[in-house]
């Protein structure tokens, strides 16, 4: 069983390398599908990510299709907010590996990839409103993130018992 963020084309240095820290901290695996308008070694990215890089499982490919055609068999989960099926619905089996993915900040999944892939479409529920399209995309990462580690009982995590 292993968790992987798949980001695909993000376009804010800061949201890879926040991203990035989540990843070390609950050991799931980053893949960045290209092409991307930033290095990865940007001060911002780094920043972001703090000492964390060091210690980062990351994977680059420099498109959508090179990525699928070495993951073509995996479970993938594409995160959008153009469906219905919230990302706590859905069990995610500790027998398989888990991709989710996250399209660019700007415009999301391409609107092919989710018609492709309608059984695996999950959604972050939030309002509606006017000035807000969604969730920041590190934080969007961190709670399909947490969730899928609460399913799997925080599997090799440090649980506090320490009572204030």
């Amino acid at each position: 069983m292993s968790l992987h963020i798949v980001l695909l084309e993000p376009e804010i240095p800061q949201n890879t390398g926040n991203i990035a820290r989540t990843c070390v901290v609950t050991d799931t695996e980053l893949h960045i599908i290209g092409p991307i308008k930033f290095s990865l070694g940007e001060k911002a990215v780094k920043r972001a990510g703090l000492d964390y890089w060091s210690s980062l499982k990351m994977h680059y490919y420099k498109s959508y299709q090179e990525f699928m055609g070495q993951h073509y068999n995996k479970r993938i989960y594409y995160a959008t907010t153009k469906t219905h099926r919230v990302y706590s619905d859905v069990d995610y089996s500790r027998d398989e590996e888990i991709f989710i993915m996250f399209g660019k900040e700007s415009k999301g999944i391409p609107e092919e990839i989710l018609k492709e892939n309608p059984k695996t479409n999950i959604t972050i529920p939030m309002l509606q409103i006017e000035t807000a399209r969604s969730l920041n995309l590190s934080n969007a990462c961190a709670v399909v993130i947490y969730e899928v580690l609460r399913q799997w009982n925080f599997p090799q995590m440090i649980k506090s018992d320490s009572k204030f």
